[in-house]
């Protein structure tokens, strides 16, 4: 018989907690880090406007169009498989990016990032939730790794900048390359196989028409922060997202095997805590946007000092991750998801009210409240979402979630640039960006208060 060495058991313990947090590190890492590298690598390639903006948004057009097929093919195939595939697939196409000869072969290396992205996502989600079945222990799981998007964001631009003016914009994508394998040794060596649906099939149909709607809804919020709002081709995409989630719809209740099945959506404890992710990332990620610009443009800060400008807000998202996870067991999600979003609603409202010529010592406060805000709520209402639906839909319920994630960063990264492109007045831009922000804080606690109950029992709905 073999006997497990303690320190085997705290590597079986611990691997599925590294190899998810890694995984999810490294797909919102290369979402804020290029924005600093792009500039160098459009003059080494001799890129156009049009492929600079492909090598920053083809990634994140894939990335939020395949989630939800990146969950489906998670509870059909096995969620550590579909990880595991996603891990290899980004990075292998991370060294592409790294030493791509052009930028045609840079912009397909990204697109190709972006779907081993989709694919690792939905998948880290749904393996902290096989293997952490105790609710403490997987309430601190998902705190930790919800903690992973607000690090990886704000820190991007520092260490991007860092990279660049060091060794070279072709590190950050070849930083990916020991983190990735890493990662999947982990997975492969310690992290225990997941069960398949292997019955049920894949709804094409349905999947195509997620691709579409989300992939349009995205490049539309992309374009109307450079637009505007009422340019043509924003409100064709807006309209064409329309039609496609129309005929998701209508699919859905007429397939066999749903991709998402209604009853799921029609749950608040499913539905309710995917808005709240959609507002507070809307929040967090317009302020950390236009928090960035104010630096750089208004203030002259370069990369590398507006990414030590922001680390406020980081240092914030790890602690407030740690204390959710802990506190969850003795005071149920509601009352955390609750407070952590007035208390970042009251960040962006301090914001707003001193306005844009503040001194940064004054800005160091709402900074930290809405990174601790944001964190502290997100492991409530990722536990929410992960334990409403049955074992069979787990991976589509992260992909849901991550997916309206997703759209709420975009929606806030594009009217924080409408608002600061269309405003003459500069101070009225940032405070009217901050005010909707905290506006949309406010309503994710409302929300929050209806529909994130303070205890949710394992396998609430039924399908």
């Amino acid at each position: 018989m073999a006997f497990a060495t303690p320190g085997t058991a705290r590597t079986a313990r611990t691997a599925p907690l590294l190899a998810a947090c890694a995984g999810y590190f490294m797909v919102i890492l290369d979402v804020t880090i290029i924005n600093v590298a792009v500039p160098v690598i459009g003059r080494e390639l001799s890129a156009s406007l049009t492929g600079i903006q492909w090598i920053t948004d083809g990634y994140t057009l894939v990335f939020a169009g395949f989630l939800m097929t990146g969950g489906a093919l998670g509870d059909r195939l096995g969620n550590r498989r579909v990880f595991c595939w996603g891990v290899a697939v980004f990075t292998v196409s991370s060294a592409a990016c790294a030493f791509a000869p052009s930028a045609p072969v840079l912009v397909v290396a990204r697109l190709v990032e972006g779907l081993g992205a989709a694919l690792i996502v939905p998948g880290s989600l749904a393996l902290l939730q096989q293997a952490y079945p105790a609710p403490a222990a997987r309430s601190r799981a998902f705190g930790l790794w919800g903690s992973m998007a607000g690090i990886a964001a704000s820190a991007g631009p520092l260490l991007g900048g860092l990279l660049v003016s060091t060794v070279g914009w072709r590190w950050v994508f070849l930083l990916n390359l020991p983190v990735g394998v890493a990662c999947l040794l982990l997975t492969l060596r310690h992290v225990t196989r997941s069960p398949r649906q292997a019955a049920r099939a894949l709804d094409w149909p349905a999947q195509c028409a997620v691709v579409a709607a989300v992939a349009l809804l995205t490049a539309a919020l992309n374009e109307a922060g450079r637009r505007g709002w009422s340019d043509p081709a924003v409100l064709a995409g807006l309209g064409l997202a329309a039609v496609a989630v129309a005929a998701f719809t209508a699919r859905e209740k007429l397939a066999r095997f749903p991709a998402l099945p209604l009853s799921m959506l029609r749950s608040p404890t499913m539905s309710g805590p995917a808005i709240v992710g959609l507002l507070f990332n809307f929040g967090f990620y317009g302020m950390v946007f236009i928090a960035s610009l104010d630096f750089q443009r208004r203030r002259g800060l370069s990369a590398l000092e507006t990414g030590a400008a922001l680390f406020p807000a980081v240092a914030m998202t790890m602690f407030a991750s740690v204390l959710s996870g802990r506190l969850a067991r003795r005071t149920g999600d509601r009352p955390l998801v609750v407070s952590g979003m007035l208390l970042a609603a009251l960040g962006l409202a301090g914001w707003a009210a001193v306005g844009a010529d503040a001194p940064y010592p004054l800005l160091v406060a709402p900074m930290m409240a809405a990174g601790f805000g944001t964190s502290f709520a997100l492991t409530g209402s990722t536990t929410t979402v992960m334990a409403a639906p049955p074992p069979a839909y787990r991976g589509t319920a992260s992909a849901l979630f991550n997916t309206t994630r997703q759209v709420g960063s975009a929606t806030g990264v594009a009217l924080g640039g409408s608002l600061l492109a269309t405003n003459n007045d500069y101070t009225t831009g940032l405070r009217t960006g901050m005010a909707i922000g905290a506006l949309a804080y406010l309503t994710a606690a409302g929300i929050a208060w209806r529909c994130v109950p303070a205890k949710l029992p394992s396998g609430q709905l039924s399908g």
